[in-house]
């Protein structure tokens, strides 16, 4: 999945293409001297104010002390996933009127460029740079050019660059205006967790900046922005401004509004923090059957493990319990239901968990969508069930090619789950509990990738229950990422983090709660779920499943999380004390395992 340089296919045609700029701009020689009135337009070329002026896709540039070429600064970028990890800035320039572009570089595949020149746009690079090179190359604007973005990136899948002592040598253009205050901030369209905004433009921006409560929240170019990640019946204010190259405007007038009280999502009469067990209903293992009867009273949603299709494609969905044959101390259906009864009457929540690793699910079609609805439905109501958990793994969601925005997902195993979900939720009232348990792959891997990427090839599964996730972000009750049997992933900090200690959880908890650009592109970015709506999700003992976690180290996750304490190395991006709780496989592995799990949890939570 990973690019360790430029495809094959464009090496060659990058390396022909470089040289002719060489020659056609001179470059091989000097380059032109400045004009007598020619000045450096570059602002804080030399990053020496941090990285004010400039703006790096995916979070992906800072600013370091070493290595720098001149000065105490340089900037740093690193690349990710479908990122370049590019660093641009906007300058004005005059009409018809030459320039040269230059910068000190140092690492591989490092590119320097400017575009929207309004002739030919222009751009140079080196293959390996150990240390300071000089990249320099020359444009000539176009006849109604006022403005090119100059920028210098990397290239997909390779290691850190380094940028220092930046310039733009030419005439400078005409001075350009704050421009003025956006009027007529107005509230639209409220849902549990989230506004619509609009507003007046202002002459002369390229951009508006939104606050909620004095923090900016959202970046967008056009005069509407709809604000997420916000809790149920709560008032918020708001305020926008303008933005250009000159700076930003003053904020304008405060508008207020409040968020509906929403309906699942809303947490549905959970404690404010709850723990979440899988028990092992239908089937046996080394862990030994429980009785629904037997589970204790520490666990406050139990998901029955599992309804499974009847075929992978066929959207039947089927749940019995374990065989005698099997579970010799299994219950009878009656002696089961009645339990259900029991647990719910002390405020318990149960739910059928659908999927697991063997139960692949695949909607489809839209035949197999209605059938899912009209099974899951015959199920919670022959049980007396509070919901549905959705464990789909495997490949039972996988994007098709040319599917690349989580907002809009156009392929149909996706967009068909989506509406059958939404068709209970509508069937069953406010009182339906949803939750999913996806693994890291298919969530927090979408930081880096998303589908099969811009050019094919990787792995199609990567991210694609983020669409799910954030449509029915409004109808979420929880959602517990599987912590666990997951490779290392890359968080917010853009560091790789391995299951097992505490770092892990604090850095995948983090995205949710924080929100990521998916495959790094800062237009499409997953936005933060609330956190009455996260847990997080552990194995209950070594036998459960890869990615164990000692009670000392889930204890510190849950207090950096929560309190912002015992954080290690890596620093959140908030502090959530309203975090739900935890969820874990199994109730059975923890029984098995002397409670270790749940006995930690309440001893926590105070439960």
């Amino acid at each position: 999945m990973e690019r360790t340089g430029p495809p094959a296919r464009f090496s060659g045609l990058l390396a022909a293409l470089s040289a002719a700029l060489l020659v056609a701009g001179g470059l091989a020689a000097s380059a032109p001297a400045a004009a007598a009135a020619d000045t450096d337009l570059a602002r804080n070329g030399g990053f020496e104010a941090g990285l004010d002026g400039w703006s790096c896709t995916g979070g992906s540039g800072a600013v370091v002390s070493t290595p720098t070429h001149g000065g105490t600064s340089a900037l740093r970028a690193t690349p990710a996933g479908s990122d370049n990890a590019e660093c641009s800035q906007t300058v004005t320039v005059k009409p018809d009127s030459t320039y040269t572009l230059s910068a000190w570089v140092q690492g591989s595949y490092v590119y320097l460029g400017a575009s929207g020149t309004g002739t030919t746009d222009v751009s140079t690079w080196t293959q390996s740079s150990p240390g300071w090179t000089q990249l320099t190359t020359t444009f000539r604007t176009g006849a109604a050019t006022t403005s090119v973005k100059i920028y210098t990136h990397g290239w997909y899948g390779t290691p850190t660059y380094y940028a220092d002592d930046l310039t733009l040598v030419g005439p400078g253009g005409d001075p350009v205006a704050i421009p003025a205050t956006p009027a007529g901030l107005r509230a639209g369209t409220t849902t549990s967790s989230s506004v619509a905004l609009s507003w007046t433009g202002s002459t002369g921006a390229a951009g508006y900046n939104v606050y909620r409560g004095g923090t900016k929240v959202l970046s967008v170019t056009g005069t509407s922005a709809t604000v997420t990640g916000l809790a149920a019946s709560t008032a918020y204010g708001f305020q926008v401004t303008a933005t250009n190259s000159a700076g930003e405007s003053a904020k304008s007038a405060t508008v207020t509004a409040t968020t509906t009280a929403g309906g699942g999502g809303g947490g549905s009469g959970l404690p404010t923090h709850a723990l979440v067990g899988y028990l092992h209903s239908s089937f046996a293992n080394g862990s030994g059957y429980t009785r629904m009867a037997d589970v204790p009273d520490s666990w406050d949603v139990i998901d029955l493990a599992f309804g499974e299709p009847t075929s992978v494609t066929s959207g039947d969905i089927r749940f019995s319990l374990c065989p005698v044959t099997e579970c010799p101390n299994v219950e009878s259906v009656a002696e089961f239901k009645a339990a259900i009864k029991a647990k719910q009457a002390a405020g318990k929540k149960v739910l059928i968990s659908i999927g697991g690793q063997n139960g692949q699910v695949q909607l489809s079609t839209t035949a197999a969508r209605d059938t899912f609805v009209s099974s899951v439905s015959k199920i919670i109501d022959d049980y007396g069930l509070d919901g549905l958990d959705i464990d789909f793994e495997g490949h039972s969601l996988s994007l098709n090619t040319g599917d690349t925005d989580f907002r809009n997902p156009t392929t149909p195993v996706v967009v068909n789950l989506i509406s059958a979900v939404k068709t209970l939720k509508a069937r069953y009232g406010d009182k339906f509990v949803l939750t999913m348990a996806p693994e890291t792959f298919f969530v927090q891997l979408g930081y880096q990738y998303y589908g099969s990427g811009p050019w094919g090839g990787q792995d199609p599964r990567a991210g694609a229950y983020l669409p799910v996730i954030h449509a029915l972000r409004d109808d979420l009750t929880l959602l517990h990422v599987q912590d666990y049997n997951s490779g290392s992933i890359m968080g917010l900090d853009n560091q790789y983090h391995s299951m097992g200690g505490a770092d892990f959880h604090i850095a995948m908890t983090d995205m949710l709660l924080t929100g990521f650009p998916v495959a790094g592109d800062t237009t499409k970015v997953f936005p933060a779920l609330r956190p009455d709506q996260v847990s997080i999700g552990l194995p209950a003992s070594t036998q459960a499943g890869n990615g164990y976690t000692t009670p000392s180290e889930v204890d510190k996750a849950l207090n950096c999380l929560t309190k912002k304490t015992d954080c290690g190395s890596y620093a959140t991006h908030g502090t959530w004390p309203g975090l739900r709780g935890l969820m874990t496989w199994s109730i059975n592995w923890d029984r098995f395992n002397n409670s270790e799990f749940s006995k930690n949890f309440d001893a926590y939570f105070g439960g």
